[in-house]
């Protein structure tokens, strides 16, 4: 974290030695907030249980969208009270944030679909990771027959190209 002059008060944790150990874990949301997948590659410690843990990262994006909205200093139209649940693609909107320990990236479908990547703090732009990520998430799951819309992904083969493909990124 560095403050206004620029020393650094905790250093930034090394760089990942291997691919694969960019990811740390991620969310995948439906427009009411439901997690509808959450993965894990390295998370070495775990304070919350997972009901919790999922209200939190959901509480956390429903904020930060809030406010980035209210901030927007281009909207002309009336932005509404501050926490009013804005429409995908409505205003303006934060792709990622970053600590001294990870960096968070977020993307949001127009069908309301939320895609939460968390990785190592030096990852680079991961906009057009989590549009591939998504793509996965279509031809995986929502074109999968046996697949209830709403309920929790459960599909091996997604699994199994997300967790390949997450391992790949830089």
């Amino acid at each position: 974290m560095q403050f206004f002059g620029g020393s650094e008060i905790s250093p930034s944790p090394p760089a990942p030695a291997a691919s694969g150990n960019n990811g740390h874990m991620m969310y995948v949301f439906n427009r009411n907030g439901v997690c509808l997948l959450y993965r894990e590659w390295n998370r070495p410690l775990r304070t919350l249980d997972a009901q919790q843990d999922h209200k939190l990262m959901f509480g956390l994006l429903f904020s930060l969208k809030s406010l980035t909205a209210k901030m927007d200093p281009t909207s002309a139209a009336e932005k509404g009270n501050l926490g009013m649940p804005q429409l995908p693609g409505q205003g303006c909107s934060f792709h990622s944030f970053r600590t001294n320990t990870y960096k968070l990236s977020f993307m949001e479908s127009p069908s309301g679909i939320k895609i939460i990547l968390v990785t190592h703090p030096r990852t680079g732009d991961l906009r057009e990771s989590l549009k591939r990520i998504y793509n996965l998430y279509v031809d995986y799951v929502v074109k999968n027959p046996l697949y209830t819309p709403g309920s929790p992904i459960r599909c091996e083969l997604f699994n199994t190209t997300l967790d390949q493909y997450v391992r790949g990124i830089a």
